[in-house]
């Protein structure tokens, strides 16, 4: 970003807009025209009154009515001004600008400056965050990388074995390295805003046996149970690998923010009124508050496991959950329950042939 010495300089200094309580720049202009006309009608009659001759009186008045225009006028595009100086500031990367000229008004203006101000919010918020992307996977990237490289530097220097234990390990770190390489592709695929889908129907009890058996494996050494009740009656259509991403990345954020040896519970059933599964994964005793639970779903957010302090990953498992729901339709979300934090999934059973896009 540049120095904040590009923020314009109306941002520091009040001007005051004499006519802006109105909600048309058009109704303005001509409330403008009048005065300034009667104005000058008035002056020219008193003048008159007085014995000034129309040579003398038609210059004072003209004076007159050009300074009344160039005072309301100034007012109007003050805050114009202003915009353009913001637009150059954020032209040369200052997404810090604001404009703060004209934002309590009803008119064109008005609306204009304040959507300039929520589009350079989100502008920000966007730097930012590739600012974060870029530290998070230059982090993520490292710290594999760099295990690997000690690991096989050790091995051809004969200072450590190739024992099977080694070698897991060596495969430990490339398994990390592919998932971070996967969440970027599925990154790149959102930011395309769909994907290619290969539809087919299954067996959902099946699918979901299927995607809870590696997680358990992984999640060994915290003694984590995974309670599965499920409809064995269940068929949909979908794309099993998106929807693996999308219930992987759901169950492993529930296990990663509970206690060890608690129980994650997944369940789910057919709603009939809209020919929706619902699935709900609940993390017990946990809760997320109302403010953090659209925020969460944010690329990049990282959930706390403690006070103060972040959770591991990219931030993207559950951004890519919602894309990957969203492609077949569907939802994800954070519903009230009493036993805990509660992922809701609302799928459709039977694939549209338009999918949603992210």
């Amino acid at each position: 970003m540049t120095a904040k010495s590009n923020r314009p300089s109306g941002a520091r200094r009040k001007v005051v807009r004499p006519i802006g309580f109105f909600s048309s720049l058009k109704v303005e202009l001509s409330v403008l025209i009048v005065i300034a006309t009667l104005i000058v009608f008035v002056m020219a009659w008193i003048l008159q009154k007085i014995g000034w001759s129309g040579w003398m009186a038609m210059p004072l008045t003209l004076i007159v009515a050009l300074g009344i225009t160039y005072l309301f006028s100034h007012g109007l595009t003050a805050p114009l001004r202003q915009l353009r100086d913001a637009a150059n500031a954020m032209a040369d990367g200052d997404y810090t600008v604001r404009v703060h000229m004209g934002t309590d008004s009803n008119d064109e203006i008005g609306q204009l400056t304040r959507a300039f101000n929520d589009m350079a919010e989100e502008l920000q918020h966007a730097d930012q965050m590739r600012l974060d992307m870029i530290a998070n996977v230059s982090h993520e990237l490292r710290t594999p990388v760099s295990a690997l490289q000690a690991m096989v530097e050790n091995m051809a220097d004969g200072v450590v074995e190739p024992t099977p234990a080694n070698l897991e390990g060596l495969l430990n770190q490339t398994h990390r390295l592919s998932d971070l390489i996967a969440f970027l592709l599925d990154l790149s695929r959102m930011e395309a805003g769909a994907a290619s889908l290969n539809i087919e129907e299954f067996d959902f009890r099946d699918f979901l046996d299927e995607t809870i058996e590696p997680l358990e494996i992984a999640d060994a050494g915290h003694a984590h149970e995974i309670l599965l009740r499920v409809d064995d009656t269940i068929r949909m259509e979908g794309d099993q690998d998106r929807l693996r991403q999308l219930f992987t990345n759901i169950i492993a954020n529930a296990l990663k923010h509970s206690a060890d040896g608690t129980t994650v519970l997944v369940e789910a059933h057919e709603d009939d009124t809209d020919g929706m599964v619902v699935t709900n994964v609940v993390n017990f005793g946990s809760q997320i508050p109302e403010a953090e639970r659209a925020v969460i779903f944010r690329r990049f957010v990282k959930g706390k496991t403690g006070p103060g302090t972040e959770s591991g990953g990219t931030g993207l498992g559950l951004s890519i959950a919602r894309w990957a729901a969203q492609l077949h339709g569907g939802t994800v979300r954070v519903v009230d329950d009493r036993r805990g934090a509660d992922f809701e999934i609302r799928l459709p059973k039977r694939h549209e042939t338009k999918p949603a896009r992210s």
